[in-house]
């Protein structure tokens, strides 16, 4: 009976999903879902990302955390719309959540839409929201047996952002395991190293970003 409701949960959720799509779709928005566990980084790169694509795109963000408004106050200061979701103990967000977040974004004059996920391994992955892709970030400073531990994650995921690479160094971080046991479970999944602190690497990411979202250029 148990395995029956939570079927139930994630068919009601996808059909709202589909709804969100058709939205995305109908505003001419490329949608991701950008998920990591706490402190891996999502906010950061988030910030670095707008900041790079501001001048040729238009971006809105939905922040989604358990509690407080401080990383939606972050983005904030960078100029472009944001929507802060406190799900109040829930550990994703979820078709619903967004769908509500939406109505307080200019969709129309967006052409990109990122959702920063609540940081959380196993949740988030479970939850299509509508988007276009799923990116998750890694950190080494996490260690390198995430993929086997949290397989999902891996498998619903386009992108894997390895993070502070300037960090590996310093850790045990077993790099090549990690690239290792990520494609055994996602054979198309995208590997891109990089450190927000240093800003190495994040050309590839910008650029990956700018190939899906097309060549649309921010008009006066």
């Amino acid at each position: 009976m148990k395995v029956k409701i939570v079927a139930g949960v994630l068919e009601a959720n996808d059909r709202i999903a589909a709804n969100n799509r058709r939205l995305f779709d109908d505003n001419d928005l490329f949608v991701i879902n950008l998920m990591s566990s706490p402190g891996a980084g999502k906010t950061t790169l988030l910030e670095k990302t707008i900041t790079a694509l501001a001048g040729e795109f238009r971006i809105g963000v939905i922040e989604g955390d358990i509690a407080t408004d401080a990383d939606a106050r972050r983005i904030d200061a960078l100029g472009v719309p944001v929507v802060q979701i406190n799900t109040g103990g829930g550990c994703h967000l979820d078709g619903n959540m967004v769908r509500q977040g939406m109505d307080e974004l200019p969709l129309s004059d967006l052409d990109i839409l990122i959702i920063e996920n609540v940081g959380n391994l196993v949740c988030p992955a479970e939850f299509n929201v509508g988007e276009d892709a799923k990116i998750m970030i890694l950190s080494t400073t996490e260690g390198a047996d995430k993929p086997l531990k949290y397989p999902l994650m891996f498998q619903e995921s386009s992108v894997l952002l390895l993070n502070k690479m300037d960090l590996l160094p310093y850790t045990d971080f077993d790099l090549e395991k990690a690239r290792k046991d990520s494609l055994m479970l996602n054979g198309d999944l995208e590997i891109i190293e990089v450190s927000c602190r240093t800003g190495d690497g994040l050309e590839t990411w910008l650029e990956w970003m700018r190939e899906r979202v097309g060549s649309r250029v921010v008009t006066a």
